[in-house]
């Protein structure tokens, strides 16, 4: 058994005990609001996994190694980092299109300035939520600021990961 899936167990159980001791009734419910958020992220997570297993296909692997793989310097940091910014979604989405991404011999750094770029600089969250609550200018502020970050993210984690 997966060490995470233990970890996970444990603390729904652990949960699970506290919610009855404190009310049997709290432990129906959370069962319950478990189940509906499962249903509601379903097909979500269903589509997202297809859609990754499709992406591994269609990508041309030869195309993607020269964009985006080990060897694509500079370039492939900034693609990662564009296309990271511009993809929605949360992390059920994100992370089967990184596997496969990476299954489709994209490189390490490249995918590290993806993830971090689309955890930074998300250009949906920012038009949806930053801008409209934080106003233009401290939004531009933030997001000017963060730009770097998923270049010099994605090689330092090749740079680490090369010495592990």
């Amino acid at each position: 058994m997966d060490f995470t899936l233990i970890i996970m167990l444990v603390l729904v159980v652990a949960l699970g005990i506290l919610a009855y001791r404190k009310s049997p009734t709290l432990l129906l419910d959370g069962l319950k609001d478990g189940g509906k958020m499962f249903w509601d992220i379903l097909p979500v997570l269903i589509i997202a996994f297809v859609a990754a297993g499709l992406l591994g296909k269609v990508l041309p692997r030869e195309l993607m190694k020269s964009w985006m793989g080990e060897g694509s310097g500079l370039r492939g940091l900034i693609l990662g980092t564009l296309a990271g910014a511009v993809t929605p979604g949360g992390p059920y989405v994100q992370f089967p299109i990184v596997a496969a991404l990476l299954k489709s011999g994209v490189g390490l750094a490249p995918m590290m300035a993806y993830i971090s770029s689309w955890s930074l600089l998300g250009l949906n969250r920012f038009i949806v939520f930053e801008v409209p609550l934080l106003g233009w200018r401290l939004a531009c502020a933030r997001m000017i600021a963060s730009l770097i970050f998923p270049v010099i993210i994605g090689t330092m984690t090749r740079f680490i990961w090369m010495r592990l």
